[in-house]
Order: C-alpha cells, then structure tokens, then sequence
C-alpha cells in the first residue's frame, strides 16, 4: 500500500482587508498544487473568515497561517500574537460558522501567549498526489532472534566392535 506524501506550507502575513483576497488566491494555488481541489473552497472560506475576523477585532494583525496535508485529513492553523483577543467572545459567529463547516476545530493558546484557531477537513488524496510505499509491520517470526550457530561434538560409534570418534 501506497500513502501520501505529507506536506507543509507556512506564510506569515500582517492581515488587512486588501490582504486576504491575496491569502486566500495562495492558499487556494497550494491546495491545487497538492491535488486538493475539492478542498479549495472550504479551506479559502474558513481561513478568508479568521483573517476578517482577526482584522476587525486585534490590536496586533501580524497572523501566521500553516496547512498540513497527511494524505487523509488537511488542517489549516491560524495563530495571532494578540494577547487581548478572546476568541470565546470576539469570534464567536466566526468559531460557530467554522465548527459548522468543517470536520472538526478548535483553539489553544501557547506558552508564549498567542492563539491558534485551527480546523480540519477530511479528503482522499488525488491520483496525481506523489506516493511513497509504507513500510510493512514486521511479523513475530522476523522480530525472533535466530540462535548463534554453537560447535556441538558428536557422539562416539561403534565400528565392527570398535568405537572410533565420528570427524
């Protein structure tokens, strides 16, 4: 069985509304790069809404967007350095529009303060998308450690009445 290479993209952008029809023409050029054309419209939708969202409502618009693609599901991670944003409150229709759309979501914040909304959709990967063979499990049997080969002396015979050691 064959599975999907995985891939990554990052982009750091300071989010302005002139600036997310840009983002949203990237994403969308990725997306077909790797083959996810069916993914294109809901991935651009979900991202154009964060990026709105975080322009209206931030103090600090400098936003990081990641896509990772597992041959299965592709998440897109939107992370702000606004400590004063509360998603809870501040995006709330945003969150909801989102949950409602995708597979799954949801938001962390981490050690350094900033916020990451992230949301997954799910999608078999195209026919054209490289694949790379997956490495079998290994069965018990090849797992066993065979037993070093140990000199063993041979029993004496018998030859017409005498015994002579075997060589």
């Amino acid at each position: 069985m064959k599975t999907a290479v995985p891939c990554y993209y990052h982009l750091d952008v300071e989010v302005s509304p002139e600036r997310v029809g840009q983002v949203r023409r990237i994403l969308a050029a990725h997306l077909r790069l790797w083959d996810l054309e069916i993914l294109v419209d809901p991935v651009c939708r979900g991202a154009e809404l964060l990026l709105r969202a975080i322009d209206e409502h931030a103090t600090d618009k400098q936003t990081s967007i990641e896509l990772w693609w597992n041959g299965q599901h592709l998440i897109t991670a939107i992370g702000g350095d606004d400590r004063d944003l509360r998603p809870d409150l501040d995006l709330r229709a945003c969150l909801a529009r989102i949950a409602a759309m995708s597979d799954g979501w949801g938001c962390c914040a981490t050690d350094t303060g900033s916020k990451v909304i992230w949301f997954s959709q799910r999608a078999r990967s195209g026919e054209r998308v490289p694949r790379v063979p997956t490495t079998p499990a290994p069965r018990i049997r090849e797992m066993l450690q065979l037993p070093r080969e140990v000199p063993v002396d041979l029993p004496a015979r018998a030859t017409h009445g005498v015994l002579e050691e075997a060589r």
